[in-house]
Order: C-alpha cells, then structure tokens, then sequence
C-alpha cells in the first residue's frame, strides 16, 4: 500500500554510500520500531556483514534492555561495514518486512535476481527463499494440525464437563442428604439430654430426701442417748437415797442400847455408893478395868469403822463403775442397731442404684450404636465426597495442564520471545488449591473432653453410678465394644450424652448487665475503668482443650462474683477457686475450693458470650469473672492435687502466681521507681506474674538468657494496656518533636538505638491476642451491627513468642539482597557453608510444590526453575550451613517448614557504600541501588516474626573485615534460642 503511493525512485545499486545511509537514517525511528534484529540477523550473516560475535553482542548485551535499543546498535554495526551494510539491510527489509521496505525505499519489493546487490549469490539466495517458503508452508500445516486436535480435544473436554457437573449434581443431592442426618442427629441428642436432665432433677431430689431421712436418724439417735442418761441419772440417785435411808435407820436402832447401856451403869453407880468403903474400892477397881476394857473396844469400834467406810467407799465406786458399764453397753446397743439399719437402707439403696446404672449403661449402649453406625454412614459419605473431590481436582489439573500446553505453542507464534513463560506461570498459578478433609473441623471439644472422662472414669463414669459397685460383666463387655468402635470412628461430631451436669434452679431476676467495653486498640476510653479491658494474653489454641478429668457446669446468679469466690493460679497451672464466701450464691450451689475454672458463660447487650479461662493467666481471670453480671454457667473441674501442690509452691515462695510466658518487648522502657526493671526493645521478658501485690497495672518479669532459659534480672514493667498508652505517646512524641538540625541529626542517629517496634495486627473487633471470648450466635457480623468494628489495627506492644532450640545449623540470609548477592558466593567457599542452588521442574511437579507451599523463590531465569524447601533441607542434613540468596518472603515459609534462618541485616550509608562501589559494578550496580535497597527493606524487618541481627555500617572498613565480622555474628547466632511470634495478621 505504501508502495502505491510512492514514485519509483533510483536503483539502489546507482546510489552511492552515503545516499543509502541518508535514506537508512531518515527512517531510523520507523525501522528501530518496527524491526526484530533477530528476524534480520540470518540474512545479514549469510551476506556476511555481520559475525557471530555481533550477533552474540546484539542478543545478550544487559546494557540494551528493550527491542530499539538492540535494533539501533545493529543498525550501527551496519554502518561500520560501509556500503554492503546498507544494501544487505535493505535487501533484508525487502524480504521480511516488504512494507516496511516500501516505505524506506519508495519502491516495491521484488524477488527477482537482478534485484539483488551479489551480496549473496543466486544460488544461494535461492535456496534461502526455498528453505524460509518451505518451512512456513510446514508451520501453516502443523497449525492447521493443531487446531483441529485443539478442536477435537475442546469436545471431549466439553464431554468431561458435562459428567463433573452431573457427578456435581449428585455430590449436592448427597450434601443435603447428609444435612437431614445431622438436624435429626441433633434432634435426638436434644431430647436425649432433655432426658438426662430430668433424671438430674430426679437424682437430686432422691437424694435431698435421703439426707433428710440421715438428719431425722441422727436427731433420734441423740434423743435416745439423752434418754438412757437420764435413765441412769435416776437410778443412781435412788441408789443413794436408799443408801441413806438404811444408814439413818441402823443409826437410830444403835442409839437405844447405848442409851439402855448409860442408864444400867448408872443404876449400878448410885448401889455402888450405899455400899461400905471396901465394896466400893472393889468397884472402883472393877469400874476401872472395865473402862480400860471399854476404851480397847473402843478403839476396836473405831477401827471397824474405819474399815466399813473404806469398804462402803470402794462399794459406791464399784457400783458407779457398774452403772458407767452399763450405760456403755446400752450405747453400744444403741449404736449398733442404728449402723445395722443404716446398713440396711444403703443396701437398699445399692441395689436400686446398680439397676438404675445398668439400665442407664444399657440406653448409653444403644445411644453409642446409633452414633456409631451414623457416623459409619457420614464417614462413607465423605469418602465418595473425597473422592469425588479428588476427580474434579484431578481433570481441572489436566484442564489447566493442557491450556498451558496450549498457550506455550500459543506463545512461539507470538512476537515477544518470553511470553511462554509468562503465560504458564499465570496457568500454573490458576491450578487450584484444595483443602485437605478433617474431621478435627467437625469435632466439638466438649464432646471430647466428656468421652475421655467417660474413658477415666471406667466403671465410675455414670451420674448415679459413682460409688456403686462395678456392671455386670455383660454390661463391661458391651461397653468395651462400643468405646472401640467410637475410638476408630474419631470421636462423635456434637456434645457428649453421658458428662456430669449439675444445674440449680434460677434464684435470682433479670438484672441489667454492664456492657463490655473497648477501643479498637485495646486502650480504655475516656471514664472508663481499666477492669472493663480484656487483659492481653489469651488462650491462642481455641482447639487444643487439655482433659485432665471431669467438667461439672454450675448455674449461678452471678452478681459481684469476685466478691463471692477469690481465685489463684495461671496461664501455666490454670486458674483454681481459693475460698469462696460463707452464705454467698457460691457458697449455697456447692462451690468450693480446688476446682479449676475452665470456662464462664453469661449474657450481655443480649449476646451470649464464652470466655475460657483453661490456659488465661490470672489477670484475665480476674477481668472475665469481673464482666459478669446476672446468670452465668462455669465450667468447674475438680483437681484438688495440682491446687494443694500450688498452694504449697505459694506458700514457699518457690512461685508467686501461676502464670508463665514469655514476650518480646516492641518498645523501650527506661528504669522507674518501686522496682521498674528497664527494658530495651526487642528484649525478651519471661513473665511469671500479672497481679503483683501491691500494684494494678503492672507485670513482674524477668529478663532471658540469650542462650539458655534462664532468668536474670527481675522486677516489675507495665502490664499491656499501660504498656500500649505508653507506645501511643511514644509515636505522638516522636510525629511532633520538631525536626533537629542535618549535621546534628547525622551524629545522633549513628550510635541511635531502636526506641519502637510497630507491631500490629487486623483481628477484627478484639484485641490482638484475646481469643477467648467468643460470640456463640455470631449475629453482629451477619445482622451489619455497626457497633462491631469491620477492619482495624492494633498497636502491641509485647508479642508473645515461643522458644526453639534447632538442633542442626541454621540457614543464613544476608541484607539487603543486593549486597547479599555479592557476599553469598564468598561466603559459599567457607568451609561448613554451602550455596543453595535452583532446582528445575516440570509444569505438574511444579504446581505440586507449589500448593505445598515448598517453593521458596522463584528464578529470574524464569521457565519452572526456583528455590524449593528440599534443595536447603539436603543441605543442612550435612551438618553445614546453607547461604540463602533469597529475599525476606521466604522466611515465613520456612518457619512453616519449623526452618529458623540467620537474618543478618548490613545497614548502609553513603560512605559505606562507597567502600562497595567496585564490587557493584562488577554486578552492574549502583551504590544509589544499594542505599534504596536498604532503605526499602530495612523496615520489613520488623514485620519479621523473629529477631534479626542488625550491622552498624561504620563496623567495618572493607570487604575482607566484613566477611570476619559475619564469620563471629554467624557462629554467636547458632548458639542463641530462637523466639518466633504468631502470625497475626
């Protein structure tokens, strides 16, 4: 078309030189754009004005970095050849690019031989036409060969379609018949529990009326005692009055002979005078014997006396002896007739609960069956789900396999030579990826923790099976099976039937509960209490529930909670019940101390919410009972062991609470008063407790070994909400400070130390770590309740971390990856170091590792060469270290991979660098790329979920004392305990 309009002009072989480069150079811009040098080179080789080492420097020269540049220095290697150039590049035109050459030239193409300049012979340029017709007629062919396999293929794909969707159909019909199975699994367990709590309430009022008949026979039992005392009271006192009236008698019998005695004597005393003076001298002899012989019997009266006192003394104490047996005895028989017919009643009892056990073992069984054979169906059902799943999985495979087949063939016909690769790095990247089927998703954890206390229990785990004696073997045999059987089958999906509830009615009315409050950063806003925050650091394993035995849930009115029940404990022991007020709501539905609080439940702005406190510390603890307000359910269990064994560390000082972590510092603290440990950032504290005596708002904590898990200095440090107020002034501080002269601004910021770490995450609607409390309607995200925050970051300021010990040598990444580059083959040559090196993979290998996430990096070569996860296992399996000349986005994957990498960062400055400038342009670099470099990734540093260490620029004075200075951090790194964060975002 160009030709049309243009007059045939002079034949090029009567213009001269410099008239062909005129023409050549006017439409310089015109050919520079429109031609590929690599078309061209064939041509002007064979013409031979151009050698194999222009081409070679045309191709691959890294200065020419697009398609004119390289067309222009071909056209300036042409000009170098003088006249010959010139034609063999238009006659080159002529062929490949006809119009092009039109409207260079003005005149029109032609093949005819007296067209040519003799550059190339006839033969020759002949036999070149022949070859370069010949192979396009053979590509026309082979596309059009193509296309009608292409079209071929496109309807048996189109067929496969058709049978997925139908297979699709099916897998839908199986989904909804599945649904049907779990509303009616549900349904059942609803009224099989609903069952249960009627034999609760039954239980409890059988038994209230068993304690009631105890306290009646005790009563009787105390009457009856009472009684025989009296009894034997009285008998002794008539003993005695008996006693007394005998003796009372016997002496006034006595009285009248001694009165008959007196009066004979004196009768005998008045003869005795009307007698003469020897008759009254014989007398008075007589009467003299006779009162020494009365005298003798009355000292033998006397001493008679004595001996019937002490004898009726030892009587009274015989027979008080007697009557104390006696009491004993009737006591005793008392006693015994009570323990007998308590014995009775017990056995009674006994028997009445082993029936009632063996028909609640027998309705167990059959619960157990027909969760078994559901869960025998479902687990059938899954796995024409898996495999199904596996089938579509494996014909998009081949799908995606094929359209990038089809688009690298695409490719070649294309004009730009590197979009083959481009094009199947998209289809390998549209390869889905499938999650893999857990039943651990669809496990409820408290139906594991009532199955293995069912397990625990043994022949004990019935409600009214407790202290009965054992099943009948029938009955263990039975159970035996069927615990197998729920054992191969994982456990059922929903609650436990058989766990321990014990529930107290409702005592108290509908109060109004205090709404929980909190920023979006965690801080308290204006007015508002710090005991209305949730502490920082939660349970982060909602999943991993730890069974050490069996969870009893009470219902209580639970107004002022902290005021009825005082807790200890920890994130590390649990948190315990330590005493528990007399006469409170607690106090009256049996709560005592020992028992470890697992969870609390209550409503509030009528939402029901969920705190677990199994793995909180004490703070948070203290903060959840705090929140309730109105009816509330805790989750007790019983562990009156580990609470005595803290009891006695407590009271030993051994430890001062139960809590146990440990953080990374994101900000530096400087020493304050009452003990205020100072902390720098990105120090590692080892928290042993969040309620230290004597302060509200602070944590003791200790600082790490770097090298061992051993504490060293102590003392107190903000806990996590003044510890977030004090970062928020900190960065306001540091946005409005007013900025300091240049040079001044260079010294301080050479020996600067890093003052805070930004560290945030996006969990939405609650803090960073607080995992805990969880809505069990989940209705403010579905409804829109604008109340709930829909994105929104929050600063930390102390991470939790983990420690980890690797036992082989660590990986090392050296920064920026500019200056990486340039050290790694250095470092290589060391002996214990060894370069990771690229693998090569086909496209499915590829897509494989990929969706395993075992593909570090990709190469800049481009094709399927990349940096796989084995090529650095197989490395370190050696004992050595493997230099890593990746970038920062491989680190997260390699801690996925429990792989702890030696991040060594090389800070950089303008003298620095200069240092560097001839190892730079050996690597065709600039010291400006090396600064911007170290710019862009000095702060992804701190998005790092581990430590890194960091190289002052001015430590250093060339190459060879930097490579020493890396030789010692390296062999100092190795030794240190590696902390890593969670990933929180």
């Amino acid at each position: 078309m160009a030709g049309d309009c243009v007059s045939e002009g002079r034949d090029l072989g009567e213009m001269g030189e410099e008239e062909l480069w005129e023409l050549i150079n006017d439409n310089r811009h015109r050919i520079s754009l429109g031609v590929r040098p690599c078309i061209l080179i064939p041509y002007l080789r064979q013409a031979r004005v151009l050698s194999e080492m222009d081409e070679d420097e045309i191709v691959s020269c890294h200065n020419l970095t697009n398609r004119s540049m390289r067309t222009s220095y071909m056209l300036d290697l042409l000009r170098t050849q003088g006249r010959n150039g010139a034609v063999a590049l238009l006659e080159s035109l002529m062929i490949h690019y006809p119009t092009l050459y039109t409207q260079v030239t003005g005149r029109k193409p032609s093949t005819e031989p007296s067209r040519f300049s003799g550059l190339i012979k006839y033969s020759e340029l002949t036999e070149y036409l022949v070859r370069a017709v010949t192979g396009m007629q053979k590509e026309l062919q082979e596309a059009r060969c193509e296309a009608s396999r292409k079209s071929a293929r496109c309807a048996s794909l189109e067929m496969e379609i058709r049978q997925i969707m139908e297979l699709e159909e099916k897998s839908r019909c199986l989904q909804s018949e599945n649904e049907r199975m779990r509303r009616q699994l549900c349904s059942l367990q609803h009224d099989v529990t609903k069952l249960k709590d009627e034999k609760c309430d039954l239980y409890m009022r059988y038994t209230a009326a068993i304690e009631e008949k105890s306290a009646v026979n005790m009563r009787l039992h105390d009457l009856n005692l009472q009684m025989y005392q009296l009894q034997t009271e009285l008998q002794k006192a008539q003993t005695e009055n008996e006693f007394q009236k005998r003796r009372s008698l016997r002496c006034v019998s006595e009285n009248p002979q001694l009165q008959e005695e007196v009066r004979s004597l004196r009768c005998q005393l008045v003869k005795a005078e009307k007698l003469d003076p020897a008759r009254q001298d014989i007398l008075a002899q007589d009467l003299a014997e006779a009162i020494d012989s009365q005298v003798e019997l009355a000292e033998q009266l006397r001493c008679y006396r004595e001996e019937n006192e002490q004898l009726l003394a030892e009587k009274k104490g015989l027979l008080d002896q007697k009557e104390s047996l006696s009491l004993q005895v009737q006591q005793l028989t008392l006693d015994c007739n009570m323990h007998q017919q308590k014995n009775t009643v017990i056995q009674n009892q006994m028997k009445e609960l082993q029936a009632e056990r063996d028909q609640a073992y027998l309705s167990r069984d059959e619960a157990q069956a027909v969760i078994a054979r559901i869960l025998a169906e479902k687990d059938t059902l899954r796995c024409q789900l898996v495999e199904l799943q596996e089938l579509v999985f494996s014909l998009q495979t081949k799908r995606s396999s094929r359209e990038q087949q089809s688009c690298d063939e695409m490719s070649e016909d294309s004009e730009s030579p590197g979009s083959g690769y481009e094009e199947s790095s998209v289809a390998s990247s549209r390869i889905p990826t499938r999650r893999r089927l857990r039943r651990m998703d669809a496990v409820n954890p408290m139906s594991q923790i009532s199955c293995n206390a069912e397990c625990e229990d043994g022949a004990a785990s019935s409600v009214r099976s407790r202290n009965a004696e054992p099943p009948s073997p029938e009955s263990l045999r039975r159970r035996v099976d069927t615990l197998y059987a729920a054992s191969s089958l994982e456990t059922a999906e929903t609650e436990s039937l058989f766990d321990d509830f014990v529930f107290i009615a409702n005592v108290g009315s509908d109060d109004k509960q205090t709404p929980m409050l909190s920023s979006s950063d965690g801080s308290s806003s204006d007015g508002q209490s710090r005991t209305s925050v949730p502490p920082f650091l939660m349970r982060s394993r909602p999943k991993a529930i730890r069974v050490n035995g069996r969870v009893l849930s009470i219902s209580l009115q639970g107004d002022a909670l902290l005021s009825q029940l005082a807790v200890v404990g920890g994130n590390k022991t649990g948190v315990f019940v330590h005493q528990v007020t007399e006469g409170s709501v607690a106090h009256t539905v049996g709560i005592s101390p020992g028992s470890q609080i697992v969870e609390v439940k209550y409503e509030q702005n009528q939402k029901a919410l969920r705190m677990v406190l199994e793995d909180s510390t004490l703070e948070e603890a203290m903060w959840a009972l705090g929140q309730v307000t109105g009816l509330c359910h805790l989750s007790l269990r019983p562990r009156q062991d580990d609470y005595e064994a803290l009891l006695q560390q407590l009271q030993s000082s051994e430890k001062s609470s139960g809590d146990s972590f440990y953080v990374r510092v994101n900000m530096s603290l400087p020493v304050g008063p009452n003990g205020t440990l100072a902390v720098s950032c990105n120090d590692i504290l080892h928290v042993t407790n969040t309620r230290p005596a004597g302060t509200e708002d602070s944590w003791h904590a200790s600082q790490v070994h770097p090298c061992q898990l051993l504490d060293l200095q102590s003392g107190n440090v903000p806990n996590y909400y003044r510890a977030q107020r004090l970062l928020i002034r900190a960065i306001e501080d540091m946005n409005f400070q007013t900025k300091k002269p240049v040079k001044f601004g260079r010294v301080v910021d050479q020996n600067k130390q890093k003052a805070v770490r930004i560290v945030g995450t996006r969990r939405q609607g609650r803090n960073a770590l607080w995992v805990s409390v969880e809505d069990d309607l989940t209705k403010s995200s579905e409804s829109g309740d604008a109340s709930t925050p829909k994105s929104c970051l929050t600063l930390m300021p102390y991470s939790l971390v983990t420690p980890h010990f690797p036992p082989i040598c660590r990986p090392v990444l050296l920064l920026p990856t500019i200056l990486g580059n340039i050290l790694n083959k250095k470092m290589a040559d060391w002996q214990g170091f060894q370069l990771c090196e690229p693998e090569v993979l086909n496209a499915s290998e590829h897509a494989a590792r990929l969706q395993r996430s075992e593909i570090l990096e990709e190469c800049e070569q481009g094709g399927n060469c990349c940096y796989t996860l084995q090529s650095v296992e197989k490395i370190m399996k050696k004992g050595i270290h493997c230099v890593l000349p990746l970038g920062l986005d491989c680190v997260r994957r390699l801690h996925r991979a429990e792989i702890f990498p030696i991040i060594v960062f090389i800070g950089q400055s303008a003298r620095s660098a200069r240092k560097l400038r001839s190892k730079l342009q050996r690597h065709s670099q600039s010291e400006e790329q090396l600064l911007a470099c170290s710019r862009s990734e000095e702060p992804l540093l701190d998005k790092l979920p581990c430590l890194y260490h960091s190289v002052a620029p001015d430590s250093w004075c060339d190459q060879a004392s930097l490579l020493t200075s890396l030789r010692t951090i390296i062999w100092e790194e190795q030794k240190k305990i590696v902390w890593v964060e969670p990933d929180l975002w």
